[in-house]
């Protein structure tokens, strides 16, 4: 007996069963195809996207000083690197599922169809080996196919980890250099000049006050040696 002739006397379980089977496979392959590419086009350009991302964060924070900027930068870095994480992962859940799910499926399929021949063998009388195991390891197939149906998954689903690693690793080293140039930027005499005008005011204002104080002092003076004269 050949698979036609299995599928022919196979009863609606087994077929239900086949269709899942079917379902899965074709699920897998293609988001394990797609999520294959996408990783890889995310690893090739996380760090230049990154770099683009933070550069118009850090123009409007020219005139802030440096622990502001550095606390902006680490947010907005911790922010896009969390976006690629969630991009590189996803459509990991159905292959991981589905890695995990075929080969039971396959084997419950196994089982019934176990069954289902025992039980016809029964109904017949006929309990010679011939009558055993011809059914039996036709039953066998739908184990078979749960398996084929789990290994491109998880072949799709360790390659997808493996490039996710690569992407997060890339955006972790561009994030730290990001953060050393932010550093630079902050110690720069630039920085320290754009920082000087706000300590010369809040000085001058302070002497402004001092300066009024003192007026206010001598006009009392004044006024209190006239009212004495």
């Amino acid at each position: 007996m050949d698979f036609t002739a299995y599928w022919q006397y196979s009863d609606m379980v087994t077929k239900s069963l086949f269709f899942v089977l079917l379902a899965l496979s074709v699920i897998s392959w293609v988001t394990g195809i797609i999520r294959v590419l996408q990783s890889r086009k995310l690893a090739a350009n996380v760090a230049d996207d990154l770099s683009q991302q933070i550069q118009p964060k850090q123009a409007e924070l020219t005139e802030s000083d440096a622990a502001t900027r550095r606390l902006v930068t680490e947010q907005t870095l911790l922010k896009h690197i969390g976006r690629y994480r969630f991009a590189s992962e996803r459509g990991l859940p159905i292959l991981g599922t589905t890695a995990a799910i075929a080969p039971f499926i396959g084997l419950f399929g196994t089982v019934w169809g176990i069954f289902h021949a025992l039980h016809n063998i029964g109904m017949s009388g006929q309990a010679g080996l011939g009558q055993v195991a011809a059914p039996v390891g036709e039953a066998l197939i739908m184990t078979g196919l749960g398996i084929a149906v789990a290994i491109p998954a998880v072949v799709f689903y360790n390659l997808a980890v493996r490039i996710n690693r690569r992407v997060m690793y890339h955006a972790n080293d561009r994030a730290h250099d990001l953060l050393a140039n932010s550093a630079k930027l902050a110690a720069s005499p630039q920085s320290r000049a754009n920082s000087t005008p706000i300590a010369t005011q809040a000085q001058s204002a302070k002497d402004q006050h001092i300066m009024a104080e003192a007026e206010g002092v001598q006009q009392a003076g004044h006024y209190s040696r006239s009212a004495s004269s």
